[in-house]
């Protein structure tokens, strides 16, 4: 599975050229034996750059950007590799998803840490 699709790209596109927004994250991936996770809700036009929230699984959780090449990467040396989380729905903007994983030291869905 590609990690983005045409259509996931052109709404982290989108949401990269507009960059006063406070975004929903758009894609979901993560590493199925390991901790890692990304929310990622936009693009840079180079294609490679990506920012959204980043958790390798060290309880640091911070925005910023990535590169979809050293994403990438890391997938491939991987025997399953990295997935793209297909079921996840974003509720909130990127800034309530970190603000919750700065208090969990991980990345949580909102609505449960709230709920708590």
């Amino acid at each position: 599975m590609r990690l983005i699709d045409a259509a996931t790209r052109e709404l982290l596109l989108a949401n990269g050229r507009d960059r006063d927004g406070d975004h929903h994250p758009v894609l979901k991936l993560f590493n199925p034996a390991g901790p890692a996770t990304w929310l990622i809700s936009a693009m840079e036009a180079d294609g490679d750059t990506l920012f959204g929230l980043c958790d390798l699984g060290f309880g640091e959780p911070e925005l910023g950007y990535v590169s979809l090449a050293e994403i990438e990467e890391v997938s491939g040396g991987l025997a399953i590799g990295l997935e793209r989380d297909t079921s996840f729905r974003p509720t909130h903007p990127i800034s309530a998803y970190a603000r919750a994983a700065r208090q969990a030291g991980r990345i949580v869905d909102v609505n449960q840490l709230r709920s708590a």
